[in-house]
């Protein structure tokens, strides 16, 4: 029982952190970009959909829980190792789901233009459905490598904190306070 409280624990924290850090990132684009949250909300729905968002945040969400839990197991290096390569392969899948879907829009792109023939009357039909796509590969990629980049080095900033922290207190001896 105190292992389920312990992960919920761990999911509630994890899930708290993500959702602040998803209302910091809409209040920066907000400010930035002068359009209101559902306005940001609809154009991230539609640049890069719904299965995107899904598979990110999954992704993310799990590189947050290994983080959560590896900062909470001080004392055990064994578990420790294990959440952080846990939370690795989260962050690297987060840069593999952004190239992938990068390839997916610039496939589905050069798709649509074999689709339609290109011809004078067409054009711009063509070059609304390619660029929809192409908007698709890059905004994954925009948001997928620098969100992975920050998750690993969140997660290995740590895992060395944590082993010096260990080091440390091997080298100290108990009774020694300087």
């Amino acid at each position: 029982m105190r292992l389920v409280l312990t992960l919920f624990d761990t999911a509630s924290r994890s899930l708290s952190y993500f959702l602040g850090t998803l209302v910091i990132v809409l209040a920066i684009a907000a400010a930035a970009s002068a359009l209101e949250f559902r306005e940001i909300a609809q154009w991230g729905l539609q640049g890069m959909g719904v299965t995107f968002l899904l598979l990110y945040g999954t992704l993310v969400l799990t590189a947050l829980f290994c983080w959560t839990r590896l900062s909470q197991i001080r004392d055990d290096p064994a578990n420790q190792k294990v959440w952080l390569e846990g939370g690795l392969h989260a962050a690297n899948g987060v840069a593999t789901l952004g190239l992938t879907y990068t390839l997916l829009g610039i496939s589905l792109g050069i798709g649509s233009m074999a689709e339609h023939g290109v011809t004078p009357e067409t054009v711009q039909s063509v070059i609304r459905e390619l660029t929809k796509h192409f908007s698709l590969a890059f905004l994954t990629t925009v948001i997928g490598l620098p969100s992975s980049a920050a998750l690993r080095a969140l997660l290995l900033v740590t895992g060395v904190r944590l082993e010096a922290d260990q080091a440390n207190s091997i080298d100290t001896p108990q009774g020694d306070v300087s």
